[in-house]
């Protein structure tokens, strides 16, 4: 809708200019923070712009006010919470959680959408498109549609398939580039590929992804957030069981390439699904890391989460890739010297556990699982699970293939009872910390093996520690030992030991994890396998701001930090950062205190991130509120 009130005395009067009432419009529409003297303007909303006609009669330049409504009936992006729309889409900082099922960690993260040329950056990114490069014309015709964008976004936030913004790399060194840990946020990784001629940035995970995303598709306007699935499958042929082999001795034998992380990180964002039905309406998965091909392309996604509660695996787009990695069931396999391979663990309540967010407007914790699916081992969950096998074409071999519909019942059948073990074992066990693992100490352990049968009982334990990734892919052996334990009717016993740190101070990669596994053999029932996911802890860091943050006055800030080691640290870096605290990324090499000068009023976060040779990253935050100048 357009109104115009013009005197009619005029004949073809002709604009001199156009004031586009940058600031009074980007009030109006929620974009003052973005860094531009541009007007930025939402869809749906009313706009106010002045023209100034020249009149060849009078030869005089009048002014008239226009406004303007361009109107986009149930905008498709369009959240009717007001405390959500200020969470999804105007805040500029956030938390990433990150670590072990039963030892979940805060990250926090800078978004930073409103900065200076963020917003240019992000339709670069579309600009780079494979999409816009085969055909512009289509392409920006298409970016009306979230479904349209999104999947772009998703395809060229990862470099796999074109000069997208951030390589990936998950092992080996990072030499040639930053190591993943040490990104805080989007906002140097953004303008680091842009400045860098569109040279992709090395190197990301999928932490890394999962910001950057989410920067590109607030400062667009799509409402998203950052989601952490724990446990997550990789589920790469797509049969909905994770295969995990081992030997006798514990160790993991990569006979195909299916894999479970500790934890995976991928976007929500909000829009109506008009290609799939009102249904499946509000959050949509999608996933800028490259795992697996979608059409041919490392994308991943919008697929609905109401599409992967009800097992609609059929459903546009990778909606079974996302139910597999929250559903799978996860299997695991002994293989003996003799080709002989034993099924000796089966589980369906292992993959997808507790899958966060932040919450709106506090830096706490939310837990979105049931979004996913039904509670684990309910009747309603396994319906699910059998329907999407169906709908897959998942035989009992495991393989995925087209058949009859009339057998298909049957084969599911057969498929869920080859996840049951062939026998039980006589014995449980169960490895116990004996205290919070904190870098630099020793980590003491207790191995507490029980006999299930009233009868005595020997066992062999094969026990095995291993520095691994947070993929849970082995990288160093740390420890390994043997020995025969005898065990009276239904006795307990506890075998205590520890891994010290000269043990695996050379070995611990970046992520700071160990796996520990043992392996129980008895002569009666089937082995027993038992494993310990262990993270060590960071020690603390202080952050203090040494007087009021008010917007464009300087004020120091004080970082402290305990040095765990027993031993003298060098070469330690302190990076700091901060939308609307800090411009640009700030390296401090010689002291722990530096200062500040807010350019935004609000609620703010800053960042600091401890670099050092001896040990991984030490991350700490702390929110400001910045207040106006009185």
């Amino acid at each position: 809708m357009l109104l115009i009130n013009l005197p009619c005395i005029f004949l073809a009067p002709k604009p001199a200019n156009v004031n586009w009432q940058s600031k009074l419009n980007k009030a109006a529409h929620h974009t003052s923070d973005y860094s531009s003297t541009e007007a930025i303007l939402r869809r749906g909303q009313a706009f106010t712009i002045t023209l100034n006609f020249q009149t060849n009669v009078l030869e005089k330049q009048l002014s008239f006010q226009l406004t303007c409504l361009i109107l986009f009936l149930d905008d498709d992006v369009y959240m009717a919470n007001e405390k959500e729309r200020q969470e999804y889409v105007l805040n500029d900082s956030g938390i990433i959680f990150q670590g072990l099922e039963k030892y979940i960690q805060q990250e926090a993260w800078n978004y930073g959408q409103f900065e200076e040329d963020i917003l240019d950056i992000s339709l670069a990114i579309l600009d780079r498109s494979l999409n816009h490069r085969q055909d512009p014309a289509v392409d920006v015709s298409n970016r009306n549609n979230p479904i349209y964008v999104s999947r772009v976004v998703s395809a060229t936030v990862n470099s796999n398939d074109e000069k997208g913004v951030v390589q990936g790399k998950w092992n080996g060194k990072y030499c040639s580039g930053t190591n993943p840990l040490h990104w805080s946020g989007s906002v140097t990784i953004l303008r680091k590929w842009y400045r860098g001629r569109y040279k992709p940035v090395r190197y990301g995970q999928c932490w890394v992804f999962a910001g950057v995303m989410c920067t590109v598709l607030r400062s667009l306007g799509i409402p998203t957030r950052v989601i952490t699935n724990f446990n997550s499958a990789h589920d790469t042929n797509i049969n909905l069981s994770i295969d995990k082999y081992i030997d006798i001795s514990g160790k993991t034998l990569y006979l195909n390439e299916d894999s479970v992380w500790n934890f995976h990180v991928w976007n929500e964002s909000w829009f109506v699904r008009r290609d799939l039905g009102s249904f499946y309406d509000g959050w949509q998965v999608l996933d800028a890391t490259p795992q697996e091909r979608s059409k041919g392309i490392f994308q991943c996604g919008p697929a609905s989460t109401r599409a992967i509660k009800e097992g609609d695996v059929n459903l546009d787009y990778d909606s079974s890739f996302v139910f597999a990695e929250v559903n799978a069931d996860y299997v695991t396999w002994i293989c003996y010297s003799n080709k002989r391979k034993e099924r000796i663990y089966s589980d369906t309540r292992k993959i997808g556990k507790f899958i966060s967010t932040k919450a709106v407007g506090i830096n706490s914790r939310v837990d979105v699982t049931d979004n996913y699916k039904y509670p684990e081992g309910s009747l309603k969950e396994r319906q699910v699970y059998k329907k999407a096998l169906k709908l897959l074409g998942v035989r009992s071999t495991g393989r995925r293939t087209k058949i009859r519909r009339h057998r298909r019942r049957s084969s599911v059948a057969q498929r869920q009872n080859m996840t049951e073990p062939a026998r039980k074992p006589s014995i449980s066990g169960k490895l116990i910390l004996s205290a919070s693992p904190v870098i630099g100490q020793d980590v003491l352990l207790t191995f507490a093996l029980r006999n299930l049968i009233s009868d005595f009982n020997t066992v062999k334990i094969k026990l095995r520690a291993s520095a691994i990734l947070y993929t849970r892919k082995p990288k160093t052996e740390i420890l390994q030992w043997s020995r025969f334990i005898k065990l009276g009717p239904e006795e307990v016993k506890e075998i205590s030991f520890k891994i010290s740190y000269s043990q695996y101070k050379n070995s611990l990669t970046d992520d700071r994890k160990i796996l520990v596994t043992a392996v129980c053999e008895a002569k009666q029932g089937a082995s027993l396998l038992v494993e310990k996911d262990i993270i060590l802890q960071d020690p603390f860091i202080t952050i203090k701001v040494l007087g009021p943050t008010v917007v464009h006055k300087a004020v120091n800030v004080q970082v402290t930090f305990t040095n765990p080691l027993s031993e003298v640290v060098t070469d330690c870096v302190l990076r700091a950062e901060g939308s609307g605290l800090l411009k640009e990324q700030l390296k401090i090499n010689s002291t722990v205190q530096f200062e500040i000068i807010p350019y935004k009023t609000g609620t703010r976060q800053l960042q600091v991130d401890l670099v050092c040779t001896h040990f991984s990253d030490i991350k700490g935050f702390i929110t400001l509120d910045v207040t106006p100048v009185q």
